[in-house]
């Protein structure tokens, strides 16, 4: 009988589940465009707009580029390997789908969970940076949002040349604090208000989600072709300006690990791996595919070398522009833009950034909806998070719940450390995903797979290793939030899921 804490899922109950087109079942709406849309939704948002330059600035100067061509490598061996999953079992769950029908009950709970901290810490991570992003697009316009609605409490703000700014990106030694107004900020609630908008237009459905996505996507690109046009010609001009920061491509490193020099270039790559995790949210909407077996893995491979490329160019034009050292804030393409004299690029590239972590937003919310509908089915998580809005055909009560809580959470915590806890939840999911291909082709060699993974083992092998050696350049913290988290999972899984799981009552 073996132990039911490996239980798996059968990969014919899948293809059922897959097939199920009833009331109860979510809608197939989404073609290849869409899916491909969906995944650049995800990846170009914090990492090219908030993260590239403060990963330069503390962890690789110049080298960043070699952090995101290592982190995209990475990416590629787990995509591969989704791609297979995504296409062989073509159901919402995304990793945490095949790790039950691969490695069991127990490692699919662990990864389920670890899912719903990546998406939903993500999505608040981000509708914090969505809120400095909007009030920094207001002051070009002369407008000023009272600080109190637009930070976490207790944080200062100071009125400077015209403008409400965080107290903590002065320089102290330059101003002097005692004649200018202060403020002590209450509640963030433009991140709030950001997160309960994408809430209420993804329970209105999913069609309509991903057409507002496509739709901000393309407002996206045009801001990152932009900014690589402008900065293109302005070095074209200024040739010298990029030879001198240009000039130590790799810092030396400063003694101690993840401080420039290679190990510089390990941790900038951990960092910034938050700006890849949109790509495994395409793998979550395999139900809603029209024709999952054919566009998964367009939708997976095509959105995530389509943002690998984007990446590595601005980056480099941007530590090209600035130098690098200088880099260390909330928005560095816009500072860089500026640095240009053309003063319209830096409207549109902060339109494009506002538009951009709208659809990370979006997409981190709606994978973990589709996760927790998942698990719901499976009988691991509570009945009322697999329902189906009769009338939107989504998963509106977890999706509602899910959605508030996230708020709370962007509108109250302070996001320091958050983008290192959701790379470390997306990382381990990565290493279950390839380990799972390699295990399903030992013991399920027959079955039809409308895309192979190519060179199994040595992709899963690549893509653990890289991984793994990712989530090792992390701070020893995040790991510690990692365990914390996942003893939480647990006590709800011994305490609930064991007692009413289907898969294992079928045992």
């Amino acid at each position: 009988m073996g132990n039911p804490l490996f239980a798996t899922k059968s990969i014919t109950t899948l293809m059922h589940e897959a097939g199920d087109t009833g009331e109860h079942a979510l809608k197939r709406a989404l073609g290849p465009v869409n899916l491909m849309t969906l995944g650049i939704g995800a990846i170009i948002g914090a990492g090219i707009f908030v993260l590239t330059g403060s990963a330069a600035s503390l962890y690789a100067g110049p080298a960043i580029m070699l952090s995101y061509v290592l982190a995209g490598v990475g990416c590629v061996f787990a995509g591969l390997c989704y791609a297979e999953f995504a296409s062989l079992i073509p159901i919402a769950g995304s990793a945490y789908t095949y790790g039950y029908a691969t490695l069991g009950e127990i490692v699919a709970w662990i990864i389920g969970w670890d899912l719903i901290l990546e998406y939903a810490f993500g999505a608040a991570t981000v509708g914090s940076g969505w809120s400095s992003t909007l009030i920094a697009f207001l002051q070009d316009y002369g407008i000023n949002l009272p600080p109190q609605i637009c930070d976490v409490p207790g944080a200062k703000w100071v009125f400077l040349d015209g403008r409400w700014i965080p107290l903590n990106t002065l320089k102290m030694a330059s101003v002097n604090l005692a004649n200018l107004p202060m403020a002590t900020a209450k509640f963030n609630l433009i991140a709030f208000l950001a997160i309960i908008a994408v809430t209420i237009i993804l329970i209105i459905g999913i069609k309509e989600s991903a057409n507002f996505n496509t739709a901000i996507v393309f407002v996206k690109l045009a801001a990152v072709f932009t900014f690589i046009a402008v900065a293109s010609a302005y070095l074209m001009k200024n040739p010298q300006i990029a030879h001198d920061n240009w000039r130590v491509f790799l810092p030396p490193n400063t003694g101690s690990f993840g401080s420039f020099g290679w190990s510089g270039v390990l941790r900038g790559a951990g960092v910034v791996f938050f700006a890849y995790i949109g790509f495994d949210a395409v793998s979550t909407a395999a139900q809603e595919a029209k024709n999952p077996q054919k566009d998964m893995p367009i939708g997976i491979l095509g959105s995530l070398t389509i943002c690998t490329i984007l990446y590595i160019v601005v980056c480099g034009l941007l530590t090209a522009t600035v130098h690098y050292s200088r880099l260390n804030i909330g928005a560095p393409v816009s500072l860089a833009i500026r640095e240009t004299g053309v003063k319209w690029g830096s409207y549109v590239v902060n339109a494009g950034a506002l538009a951009g972590l709208s659809t990370v937003m979006l997409v981190m919310l709606l994978g973990q909806s589709r996760v927790f509908y998942s698990m719901a089915n499976d009988g691991l998580l509570w009945k009322w998070a697999g329902e189906i809005h009769p009338r939107f055909r989504t998963p509106w009560k977890s999706t509602a719940i899910v959605g508030v809580l996230v708020a709370f959470v962007a509108a109250l915590v302070p996001i320091g450390d958050l983008g290192q806890l959701v790379s470390i939840g997306t990382l381990l999911a990565f290493v279950i995903v390839c380990a799972g291909v390699w295990i399903l082709r030992v013991r399920r060699p027959d079955l039809n797979r409308p895309f192979r993974t190519p060179l199994v083992p040595l992709v899963p092998i690549l893509g653990m290793l890289i991984s793994l050696g990712l989530m090792s350049g992390l701070k020893a913290l995040t790991w510690i939030r990692l365990v914390v988290w996942l003893v939480i999972g647990m006590v709800i899984y011994f305490t609930y899921g064991v007692k009413h799981s289907k898969v294992r009552n079928r045992v």
